[in-house]
């Protein structure tokens, strides 16, 4: 395994177990006991776990958000296959809001070789498309919170209250049949209602992960989503009862 395999790896156990010794990681990983305690080291750095004595126990309650560092690590291939699905739906010259978080900068880095005007809500995703010539970024400003670099505050509510967008493509912290489209930060709740009161359409975009969950935070109901790209089984009941809500369901295509 190389550092980012050994790191997911690592993250994903504790998820499953909470607890995992430096011998058992090194035995698991196939890396030195001394390798594995500099991994510890960084990951703790991180916020995705804490140290005790011979390894390391799981620092993510189950209603906080992970940090950004290590969701950034999970799902690569499966996000990538949603954000491919998510830029085939939008028409060239359509103006986008973008929404924070991980799978946003997937979709950010799928806009390659397209043409959009794109207000992204943060600066992962605004670096993302800074490099790709047919992009025109329109930045919402404001106040940045930390490591998730997104925006908040009065400058994006009020840049959401001027413009007018044909699509906001949110990437939320879970999706219910019930609650709707939620997510964990206040701050950026408030500025994702905004995004959603400025769009024609609302593409809410959700790994299988986050399907069936609710964080904190409501951003809208499922009546104002048109529709929802997901990698979550067709088949699962949760993905039936959001349907039996009306929300047209999305896959991507296999590979």
């Amino acid at each position: 395994m190389n550092v980012m395999e050994r790191h997911k790896f690592v993250v994903g156990l504790l998820v499953q177990q909470n607890r995992a010794t430096v011998a058992e990681l090194a035995e698991a990983t196939g890396a030195s006991e001394m390798t594995i305690r500099r991994d510890l080291e960084v990951l703790e750095s991180r916020g995705a776990l804490r140290r005790v004595r011979g390894g390391a126990v799981s620092s993510l309650p189950g209603g906080v958000e992970p940090p950004y560092a290590i969701r950034a690590m999970s799902g690569v291939e499966a996000k990538e296959r949603l954000a491919r699905t998510v830029v085939a739906l939008l028409t060239d010259g359509e103006t986008v809001a973008l929404d924070t978080g991980t799978t946003a900068v997937a979709v950010a880095k799928a806009m390659a070789d397209r043409r959009f005007t794109v207000a992204p809500l943060s600066l992962h995703a605004a670096f993302a498309l800074s490099a790709q010539p047919g992009i025109q970024l329109v930045m919402p400003g404001g106040q940045v919170r930390p490591e998730e670099l997104s925006f908040h505050g009065h400058a994006p509510l009020q840049t959401f209250k001027d413009l007018c967008f044909d699509t906001f493509v949110l990437a939320c912290c879970g999706v219910d049949p019930v609650q709707g489209a939620t997510a964990y930060d206040l701050d950026d709740v408030q500025v994702k209602r905004a995004a959603v009161a400025a769009a024609q359409r609302v593409v809410l975009v959700a790994t299988a992960d986050k399907i069936g969950r609710a964080a904190l935070g409501r951003i809208c109901s499922l009546e104002e989503v048109a529709l929802l790209v997901t990698d979550a089984p067709a088949d699962s009941p949760a993905v039936d009862a959001l349907r039996e809500r009306g929300v047209e369901v999305v896959h991507p295509a296999a590979d």
